[in-house]
């Protein structure tokens, strides 16, 4: 029977089927500080042992800071978040897990350093305690997010039960504008289909528009995946995905490279295989998009303006527009570029690698940040990806711009950190959430693309790029 790609990655790690669930064995756990305490403290209550060691690759991310770190962990202000970062040291000490530390080079985003550092790879069953876990399907891997006791379970057994999920084509076909991204694409599907749309579903990317987009492109729409509600994002394998993964630390060499080559290729929904649902886009309609509310779902392109609730004849989705205008502190009918920001965040698992560096910095280069603009961050992915900045020139178009830039980590993606928004502050970010006080308690945030949030930080108010 034809197989889709999600099909063939769950038939290739099945242990056991079980009363409507499937065992699968796991390739690799990436580990980082916020929801491994419990799982570590949880095996050693038990006295158990780590099943497979060499699986697990520990990096600290979401406490970091991004500003000094010279010394050590005890450059974390926070108490919480240097107790947590202290933490995922002693228990990857204890129980022998390789961990990329805070002042290592290589450290980074978790999402960033597994395919950067080759620790992803096309065929693998990948998990970490993260719900942005889908974007490693950018490569052809099934990366999906866990909770707290799956860490623990994938710790002491390698596998874990799951529920097959269904089967979502997203084709897109089309030539996408050059001041459009992968980015703005993300925005877009989820503005057509919903933060539910995907939920029950493993959705495969797909159409000439995918398979022209770099990997890092690829990533960042297998990332927000999530956001449409789906748990697993893929792309399948080409010669673009195994050039990537050619060479990196963790990559196959020699006969085993050769042998993994011949089944990669093999990592491509068949031709007559069965999806249950199948949505169709036009790339060449998309713009820049930028999301109005507290909810991904919730985007207008750059030139569009707020909705009017009272033209929405489901008053369901009317009181849930009112609701999300009255939080984020905007009317009705408001043009987005009308809308002023007070920061500016360039960085995240999303959109903190050097292709969205390079986006960003075009925009920025020979220009300066608006005079109402607070702070403008860029925070690469990996402290890889700040170095080849670096000798790009990158770093110092940003800086003759006005921005600050920082050491790698989550940053302003999430409040956990000390790089927040403080209440009724305004930011263009290119993250992934933009719930209530995601940034910071009271906060506004707005998703955008890097070029767009460079812009946006160069107008002082939501800016798109002339195509």
């Amino acid at each position: 029977m034809p197989q889709t790609l999600y099909d063939k990655l769950m038939s290739a790690h099945k242990v056991l089927e079980q009363d409507g669930s499937t065992l699968i064995y796991i390739d690799r756990q990436l580990i980082h500080e916020v929801t491994s305490p419990q799982a570590f403290e949880g095996l050693s209550l038990a006295d158990r042992k780590i099943w497979r060691n060499k699986s697990n690759l520990a990096v600290p991310d979401h406490n970091v800071p991004t500003t000094d770190r010279s010394s050590g962990v005890s450059s974390i202000s926070d108490p919480v978040s240097r107790l947590q970062v202290e933490t995922l040291d002693k228990n990857c000490e204890a129980f022998g897990i390789n961990e990329i530390h805070m002042n290592d080079i290589r450290q980074g985003i978790v999402h960033v350093i597994g395919p950067e550092q080759g620790a992803t790879l096309p065929g693998m069953s990948i998990v970490c305690g993260d719900s942005h876990t889908t974007t490693h399907g950018a490569l052809g891997a099934l990366a999906f997010g866990i909770g707290t006791s799956e860490v623990e379970h994938v710790l002491a057994t390698g596998c874990l039960w799951q529920n097959k999920a269904k089967n979502m084509k997203i084709e897109i076909n089309g030539e996408l504008a050059s001041n459009v991204s992968a980015k703005d694409l993300a925005l877009y599907v989820i503005g057509k289909i919903g933060t539910a749309g995907g939920t029950g579903f493993a959705i495969e990317f797909c159409g000439n528009t995918i398979e022209e987009m770099s990997i890092e492109g690829r990533m960042t729409l297998c990332n927000m995946s999530i956001e449409a509600g789906a748990k697993v994002g893929l792309v399948a394998v080409d010669e673009k995905t195994l050039e990537y993964v050619k060479g990196r630390p963790f990559s196959p060499t020699g006969d085993t490279w050769n042998s993994a080559l011949e089944y990669w290729k093999t990592l491509h929904s068949d031709p007559e295989s069965h999806f249950d649902d199948s949505i169709f886009i036009d790339a060449n309609q998309i713009k820049p998009q930028v999301t109005w509310g507290t909810s991904p779902e919730m985007v207008v392109d750059i030139h569009g303006s707020t909705p009017d609730p009272k033209l929405e004849k489901d008053e369901v989705k009317a009181e849930s527009i009112r609701n999300a205008l009255k939080y984020i502190h905007l009317e009705p009918n408001t043009l987005m570029s009308s809308v002023e920001i007070d920061k500016v965040f360039i960085g995240s698992c999303t959109n903190s690698r050097i292709e969205d560096l390079r986006a960003a910095a075009d925009v920025a280069k020979g220009k300066k940040i608006a005079k109402n603009v607070k702070l403008a961050l860029v925070v690469p992915g990996s402290g890889l990806v700040k170095k080849q900045a670096e000798e790009e020139g990158l770093d110092q178009i940003f800086k003759d711009a006005g921005f600050e830039w920082r050491e790698p980590g989550c940053s302003m993606c999430l409040a956990m950190n000390a790089d927040k928004l403080e209440p009724g502050e305004r930011c263009a970010s290119t993250s992934n959430r933009n719930f209530e006080g995601r940034q910071g308690q009271g906060s506004f945030t707005h998703l955008v693309s890097p070029s767009i949030a460079a812009a946006t930080a160069i107008a002082g108010r939501f800016s798109g790029v002339d195509a």
